[in-house]
């Protein structure tokens, strides 16, 4: 099996489990807990916290650990609405954010008796920042626009993005899990008031995720989850230690690693859409935009999505989002880009990581490329 799927989910570094066995046999204490071995735990908390907030250029006093990003965006997004003034009456939501933006968003506006707004994206993928503008009034609560979007990879101008919300007075939150780890994040120099991200995307341990906000909007935000206080009293219950531990040595790693990453990942990205080109005809989407270096999004015109993944099972790829799990519709994301419903489900998603070798691209290029061209050669058989 080639893995070309690191957008779905990363393996766990063993570094990261390294780090993460002493807190799950040894420091299992409760971090709240007052007593010494308590005490440990938290400082070993503290310092994860100071570590992933290094990562996305924050400060750790900003950082609130959550289950992941999904919940990290409804503490965002739905907890912000205690936040802003009541007449201020719209969300507006970038039209290629992940779903779990999309329906915090509208569980938000339902809560408030607020309503949601599409802005729509140029062909590339990226935010049409000029619409933005546009819609963008001082009746306006909050932005929702992404870092990188999960499906083509294709990254936007949060800072430019921040500046035309805050020009209105409204805050801005933005989903970076597809952006921490695989380029530079800038949390406070982008001024982005509601930061998500999680820690499985970048080869740290599923179920933890962070929330990153200022410590006075974070004062005004309203709870999801009440009880004990943890977390500042945004997020109530007994800390994960073992995945935040896991998700800190996860985030320095990344760190260390981005530069050199980046290149070789970007370089094998290159390679793989070249050796597809070259064996059969395709489309890249989000060409031409900024994207993070580990990502291509391909349409194969002629083949269906699923009857090339079908065609080549030993290569692990992504028709979409896999947080939709189950679900045949066509990508809202490339809808979004201007593609027709056959279009969009002509789509694949490539994303390689680090254990991904030039070996296994060229593996996965020739087979996906003979996968390809079965299927359009059963096509051409069956219409004929």
């Amino acid at each position: 099996m080639i893995y070309l799927d690191h957008n779905a989910t990363t393996p766990v570094d063993p570094a990261v489990v390294a780090a993460m066995t002493p807190v799950l046999t040894q420091h299992f204490a409760n971090p709240s807990s007052s007593h010494a071995a308590g005490q440990a735990a938290a400082r070993l908390v503290a310092s994860a916290r100071a570590q992933v907030a290094a990562l996305a250029g924050t400060t750790a006093r900003s950082v609130v650990f959550t289950s992941g990003a999904t919940e990290a965006a409804h503490l965002a997004i739905r907890g912000a609405m205690a936040a802003v003034a009541p007449q201020r009456r719209r969300i507006l939501v970038g039209a290629t954010e992940h779903w779990a933006v999309l329906a915090a968003a509208e569980a938000a506006a339902a809560a408030t008796g607020r309503q949601v707004q599409q802005v729509p994206v140029r062909r590339d993928g990226t935010l049409d920042t000029d619409r933005f503008a546009q819609l963008c009034g001082p009746d306006v609560a909050l932005v929702a626009v992404m870092a990188a979007n999960n499906e083509t990879g294709v990254v936007n101008d949060v800072a430019r993005i921040a500046t035309i919300a805050h020009r209105e007075g409204a805050l801005l939150a933005s989903d970076l899990t597809q952006a921490v780890g695989r380029i530079p994040v800038a949390v406070d120099a982008w001024q982005v008031d509601l930061a998500i991200w999680s820690a499985h995307k970048l080869y740290g341990p599923k179920g933890v995720g962070a929330l990153a906000a200022p410590r006075t909007l974070q004062n005004r935000i309203g709870a999801l989850l009440r009880g004990g206080g943890q977390e500042r009293g945004l997020r109530a219950g007994t800390l994960n230690t073992p995945g935040i531990v896991g998700f800190g040595a996860a985030s320095k790693l990344a760190g260390e690693l981005l530069d050199a990453e980046a290149a070789r990942q970007s370089t094998l990205v290159g390679m793989l859409q070249r050796l597809l080109a070259e064996r059969v005809q395709l489309q890249v989407n989000g060409a031409g935009a900024p994207r993070v270096p580990n990502t291509l999004n391909v349409r194969f015109v002629g083949a269906a999505a699923d009857a090339v993944q079908s065609a080549a099972p030993q290569v692990l790829v992504s028709s979409g989002s896999a947080c939709s799990t189950g679900d045949h519709e066509p990508s809202h994301v490339l809808q979004a880009m201007g593609l027709p419903t056959v279009a969009a489900l002509e789509c694949l998603r490539f994303s390689v990581g680090r254990s991904t070798t030039a070996e296994q691209v060229r593996v996965a290029a020739t087979s996906v490329a003979a996968a390809v061209r079965r299927v359009r050669e059963l096509n051409r058989r069956m219409s004929a």
